[in-house]
């Protein structure tokens, strides 16, 4: 199956990612488009999810603000999460068919795309029962929370690459107390790969896990009609 994947180099704030997202899932919704995925780094923020409590950020409202971090509720399932620049955000907007009809199926799918990318890094990454998300002997490395409206997602998986993990601090990620969180620089150093190599090898292990054949528009790129519109619009 045809997909298009969107690539976004320079750090998005988080509403104006949500808005574009939207944007895609009513054009998905109305066959304007085919599925497609957005990918992107953010801006410093904490995001509530549909579970997430205000007793999960650790600071208040205006200490967030000082620090150059927004707050934010999120469509999303899950708690709170953090996000940044050095870290590779997934936005799937995808029909989900019959044969995927399923929530846990996909956040499955999810899930296998981020160990195979961190194996390609030389990191051994897995699941835990009862927890979702990529986990590591240092902690969690990747975490995902999506939604479902009419079949179509969005929001998806963000996966930690070189982000500031003091960012992790100012919240319960992901309401685990006493979890820690990783990335593949805390974990490799120096042999950290930048974004864009992790972008590229979650692209690939995305199309072949979810059975997506991905063409790639990159910023500045010239995109169909359709795309050059709603990205426009950002």
């Amino acid at each position: 199956m045809k997909a298009w994947a969107v690539f976004l180099d320079a750090p998005l704030p988080y509403a104006a990612g949500v808005a574009l997202q939207e944007r895609l899932h009513a054009a998905r919704l109305a066959d304007a488009i085919p599925d497609t995925v957005l990918f992107v780094e953010h801006t410093p923020v904490v995001t509530l999810g549909q579970r997430g409590r205000s007793d999960g950020v650790r600071v208040p409202p205006e200490q967030l603000r000082a620090l150059g971090v927004d707050l934010a509720p999120a469509s999303r399932g899950g708690n709170v999460t953090f996000h940044g620049p050095g870290q590779c955000v997934l936005y799937p907007i995808l029909r989900l068919g019959a044969h995927e009809a399923d929530a846990h199926g996909y956040l499955f799918n999810l899930e296998e795309v981020a160990l195979r990318t961190a194996a390609d890094f030389g990191v051994p990454a897995y699941r835990r029962a009862g927890k979702n998300g990529a986990w590591t002997d240092d902690g969690k490395i990747a975490a995902i929370g999506f939604r479902l409206k009419r079949w179509v997602t969005l929001h998806g998986m963000s996966f930690n690459v070189n982000v500031d993990l003091a960012g992790f601090e100012l919240i319960v990620p992901c309401g685990l107390v006493g979890e820690r969180v990783s990335s593949l620089a805390r974990l490799l150093g120096e042999k950290c790969p930048d974004t864009a190599q992790v972008r590229d090898r979650l692209a690939q292990h995305f199309a072949a896990v979810c059975g997506r054949e991905l063409e790639i528009f990159r910023a500045g790129s010239p995109a169909p009609g359709a795309l050059a519109a709603l990205l426009g619009a950002a």
